[in-house]
């Protein structure tokens, strides 16, 4: 391909300065042990007995440390004598496909193997009931199967709309284990009742009428550890997530400036959001009926260099870039991503940005295509991802504004280097 001659020719890029931000340590000293004991406790109560089968909702995020949680789940509930079992419940992620969402679990590491628990998958599901006068909602038949349903989930700001809930233990019932049918009910009518109203009518629908018993929610802190941990259940359920969601909304760690230039995001992908990259986190989010996150940064360019290993090649979020590379493009599964974009209503989080064929071709286009500004006063940030923003590379025009904030350490100066083929060898971004 080719490209007009100043993206061919060399640039010189300013320096960038590795930024540190101090952010208070919270995580949970000995989270399995407090599991454990949380567990045990909540199963010391004679609703689920022995030999009672247990299926264990899991989803596709990062979350820090899950396979061994759900070993933990495993345990104990053969412990008190219960038969568990793991089902996948991440709405229509693997392509919507069965075997797909078997697999994305073993890339979190979460196998018979491992957990001590039968993997079962399907995308049957049952009708439980209506809301809204007109919103059906969904349920796996697998769950349904079992004596009892339980779920592990992190609770998180979400990435669509802002609310008094987010991304959590309801939103795990009605869409998770909703399977591709829940996915796609919550979404669409979603647009016409909103986010927020939707979730809350459709889970309590949910706990009225499935077999679930209780769930398990995850709070991390700003080193994406756990913070939190509780047993949600019951009537109390929502205004215990409620509470976790505000825990967790105040340790997001964003970027501590509002408008940048450009910034480069080492790469994409499902288990870092479900965005593909938080919106939370970049300002970027422009799709039919979305909350507006530009309040949180304001960036001009955007451009993306990865995608990443276990999103599989789902890249849903990529269209809220300006630039990404060629790598983005071959490594994209586009079946899969655009089954998550028509199950989410997220038709332009599946868009094709501009490519570029190399990392330092994509970083070099992003500079200069904002107008005439010289490159040592462009405003420029460079993260690993949208879940690592605690440290990041800030260009020479942000060190005089960054030094002015509290808890901000200024690191070494590094030149942005490529090798031969043009792909960034520093600043490393692991």
């Amino acid at each position: 391909m080719r490209y007009p001659k100043y993206i061919e020719e060399d640039y010189s890029f300013p320096s960038f300065y590795h930024v540190c931000q101090t952010v208070k340590n919270r995580t949970l000293k000995q989270a399995d042990k407090v599991l454990e004991n949380l567990l045990l406790h909540r199963l010391s109560r004679e609703d689920i007995c022995p030999g009672d089968k247990v299926g264990i909702g899991v989803g596709s995020r990062g979350i820090n440390r899950i396979s061994e949680l759900v070993r933990i789940i495993c345990r104990c509930l053969k412990t008190h004598g219960a038969k568990p079992f793991i089902i996948p419940a991440m709405g229509s992620h693997g392509n919507a496909d069965a075997s797909g969402q078997v697999s994305i679990l073993e890339k979190l590491g979460i196998t018979e193997a491992f957990c001590g628990a039968p993997v079962i998958s399907s995308m049957e599901v049952v009708q439980l009931g209506e809301v809204l006068g007109e919103v059906e909602v969904f349920f796996s038949m697998d769950a349904l199967s079992m004596d009892h349903t339980i779920c592990i989930n992190r609770i998180k700001p979400h990435t669509k709309f802002r609310g008094p809930l987010g991304s959590g233990i309801l939103k795990m019932l009605t869409v998770g284990l909703g399977k591709h049918h829940g996915a796609m009910s919550y979404h669409s009518m979603a647009l016409k009742y909103g986010f927020d109203k939707t979730l809350l009518a459709m889970g309590q629908n949910l706990l009225k009428t499935s077999n679930f018993k209780f769930g398990v929610g995850l709070v991390e802190d700003a080193y994406d550890r756990i913070m939190d941990i509780g047993i949600l259940e019951g009537p109390s359920l929502i205004k215990e997530e409620a509470a976790m969601f505000k825990t967790a909304e105040a340790s997001l760690a964003g970027l501590p400036v509002q408008t940048l230039d450009v910034l480069i995001i080492g790469q994409a992908g499902k288990e870092i959001s479900g965005a593909g990259m938080d919106p939370n986190i970049t300002g970027r989010t422009s799709d039919f009926m979305e909350d507006d996150f530009s309040d949180k940064l304001n960036a001009t360019r955007i451009a993306v260099l990865n995608l990443s290993a276990q999103t599989s090649g789902n890249g849903l979020g990529i269209g809220n870039a300006d630039i990404i590379t060629e790598k983005v493009f071959q490594d994209l599964n586009y079946e899969t991503t655009l089954m998550n974009a028509l199950t989410s209503v997220s038709l332009r989080k599946a868009f094709i940005p501009v490519r570029l064929p190399t990392d330092k071709k994509a970083i070099q286009t992003a500079f200069t295509t904002i107008g005439p500004v010289s490159p040592n006063q462009i405003r420029a940030v460079i993260i690993r991802d949208t879940r690592h923003t605690k440290e990041f590379w800030a260009s020479q025009a942000l060190i005089s504004e960054l030094k002015t904030i509290p808890g901000i350490q200024i690191m070494e100066m590094t030149p942005l280097v490529f090798d031969k083929k043009g792909e960034l060898i520093a600043p490393i971004l692991t």
